[in-house]
């Protein structure tokens, strides 16, 4: 909701929290002011014209400080006859918050501190959410590094401990080594024994006999 306000011979369009410069009005700071002279509301689509105001409505501000504007120049000549005049001027001027803008009963400022709790409300929820899934993230987190924990120390330990089939494996395979090496013993035994008993049946060749003459 927005309107449009004269003031101090001028016209200004405004929303509830706008700060504007007006002509100085004969208030303190901190003091309330009330615009009667209101020219439009418009609410959404709606749109109330005045003629020349609105009936039913006003704006409602808050005097903030004084200030002053900036600075203007004003020169004054006469050719041919050496007059010459320069001023200068700053505007005093009142700063103003407007609080409110009401149309038949109805408020600008309550309508925006609904939608505001509304927001509020929708963004706690979400911060409420937010936080509970960064808990189970979390609590996640740490159960995984704890089992990965756990699997590196079984790994660590398996690895530093001979396999069983192993241990088991050595005894035979020693066994199998000593019956082989005894059997090539034996095998070599025999076959010296039969080298010698071949060499002592072999016939002797017959000797030729000499003749006597």
């Amino acid at each position: 909701m927005y309107a449009v306000i004269e003031t101090g011979g001028k016209q200004y369009r405004v929303e509830v929290g706008t700060e504007l410069e007006i002509e100085l009005l004969e208030a303190a700071p901190g003091d309330a002011v009330a615009f009667e002279r209101v020219l439009l509301v418009a609410d959404g689509d709606a749109a109330s014209i005045g003629r020349p105001v609105v009936a039913n409505a006003s704006v409602s501000g808050e005097i903030l400080r004084r200030d002053r504007g900036e600075k203007l120049i004003s020169f004054k000549y006469r050719p041919k006859a050496r007059r010459r005049v320069k001023k200068g001027h700053r505007q005093e001027l009142s700063v103003v918050r407007i609080s409110d803008i009401v149309l038949d009963g109805k408020s600008a400022a309550s309508t925006l501190a609904k939608a505001e709790e509304a927001r509020k409300t929708e963004r706690q929820r979400l911060e409420a959410a937010a936080r509970k899934q960064a808990e189970q993230d979390a609590a996640l987190a740490a159960k995984l590094a704890a089992d990965k924990a756990k699997d590196e120390k079984a790994s660590a330990k398996a690895s530093t401990k001979p396999a069983p089939k192993a241990k088991a494996e050595a005894p035979k395979a020693a066994a199998k080594a000593s019956s082989r090496t005894a059997k090539a013993d034996t095998t070599g035994a025999g076959d010296k024994k039969t080298t010698t008993r071949a060499r002592t049946s072999a016939p002797k060749s017959a000797t030729p006999k000499k003749t006597q003459k």
